[in-house]
């Protein structure tokens, strides 16, 4: 059958989007959303030093920090998958979301209290490990408390949120170095402060939502897992050779490192793919419910090539910083798009359950991503890398050409 809606003329495309960010979401989503904000500030901070961090001031490796975020990506994988399942089984998703958050949040001070690349790999065991426990319930709990034609622009606005912390954080982790002298550590301390009121914000502003679970939900079996339907696969399926294509932020912080540009200034790369993401985040979350899906996701994979393409190429800071406009392109495209369909294709019962399958498969293909980056670039330096994620991407975008996507409300499985 055809899974894809008719493809909008630009018109038809500005009236729904329009229409779409007049429509007012739940509470609960708005406050997931600056829950998501607050920790995009607080882990962006980290992230957009931690590679230079590793190998300027503790002395590790390119393979190294190819090697801690791919154990980390695993860590967030191999959580996501049982605290998904978890929470359709316990019939409640705020404990164990607000669980993950507070470990991210504990795992905060070991980042400037590290000594080594162990330390390091040991704090972010901790922060995916936490992240891995809430994404999938917090997602199911979005998916719960959003109508299937909301179900993108509320995916989308809480990506939003996030981004815009993404950006935040590199920019205030740019302003504290400038004015402490390049003090790591110190934007690593403040980074703990957004994280305590995440929680906050989590234990006083969300609520758990009133559903049919909670009492009476039906012990998960492994047999549950034919109820997924044929199309929910082929969705994960995309997502394994997509995450391939797609390395670790680390590695765009590293290329700006390479064409020249000051360690200070490093985190502005961040900060640009961010703006970008969290720009196009929204809108393409609400075009995601009305517009040909397989167009924009098409679309959304032809720019990653590009990205790639554009740093493997790349010797200068704008070519460069051209790379991290076309990557948060492409995220804001893909992302909110994706956890959307995959809340289209799963049984409402089973939905936590989809979306730690969906993002353990996510955190494996990661694992190997940027593992695999690591060793290309350190074979072959960024273009090896990079060029070999531009050859990935032709594969996804193959499978998108050729196989189904699931429609929102008039879904129906193969």
């Amino acid at each position: 059958m055809n899974t894809d809606k008719p493809i909008a003329s630009p018109s038809n495309a500005y009236d729904v989007l329009a229409q779409g960010l007049r429509q007012p979401l739940p509470r609960n989503v708005v406050a997931l959303g600056v829950v998501s904000l607050l920790m995009g500030i607080s882990s962006q901070m980290i992230h957009s030093l931690l590679p230079l961090f590793l190998i300027t001031v503790l002395g590790a490796s390119t393979v190294s920090v190819g090697i801690i975020e791919g154990v980390a990506e695993a860590t967030n994988a191999f959580a996501k998958v049982f605290a998904g399942a978890l929470s359709d089984w316990l019939g409640r998703r705020k404990p164990l979301v607000l669980f993950g958050y507070g470990l991210a949040t504990v795992s905060k001070p070991l980042f400037p209290l590290a000594g080594d690349a162990t330390t390091v790999l040991i704090a972010r065991f901790i922060d995916r490990s936490g992240k891995g426990i809430r994404d999938a319930p917090r997602d199911a709990m979005l998916a719960d408390q959003l109508p299937a034609r909301t179900r993108g622009p509320g995916f989308g606005l809480r990506l939003a949120l996030f981004t815009i912390g993404s950006v935040v954080g590199p920019l205030l982790a740019i302003g504290i170095m400038l004015s402490s002298g390049g003090d790591f550590r110190l934007v690593f301390w403040i980074a703990t402060i957004p994280a305590v009121l995440c929680v906050v914000i989590l234990l006083v502003a969300v609520k758990e939502p009133v559903n049919g679970r909670a009492n009476g939900a039906a012990r998960f079996t492994w047999r549950d897992l034919t109820r997924l339907p044929v199309i929910f696969w082929w969705l994960v399926a995309i997502t394994a050779v997509l995450e391939l294509t797609r390395f670790s932020q680390a590695f765009l912080l590293l290329k700006a490192r390479e064409v020249g540009v000051a360690t200070t200034w490093v985190p502005a790369f961040l900060i640009l793919m961010s703006a970008v993401y969290g720009i196009a985040a929204y809108p393409c979350g609400i075009l995601a419910d009305r517009v040909n899906r397989r167009l924009q996701l098409g679309a959304g994979v032809f720019v990653l090539a590009a990205c790639h393409v554009t740093l493997a190429i790349a010797g200068s800071v704008w070519m460069s910083a051209l790379g991290a406009v076309l990557w948060g392109l492409q995220m804001g495209m893909t992302q909110g798009l994706m956890a959307a369909a995959i809340a289209d294709a799963a049984p409402e019962d089973l939905r936590g359950t989809a979306f730690g399958i969906y993002y353990f498969v996510d955190g494996v293909a990661s694992l190997l991503a940027s593992s695999g980056a690591g060793l290309l670039w350190n074979i072959g330096g960024s273009s090896l890398a990079f060029g070999a994620g531009a050859v990935l991407a032709t594969t996804v975008a193959l499978m998108i050409a050729f196989g189904p996507l699931p429609r929102t409300r008039d879904f129906s499985p193969l």
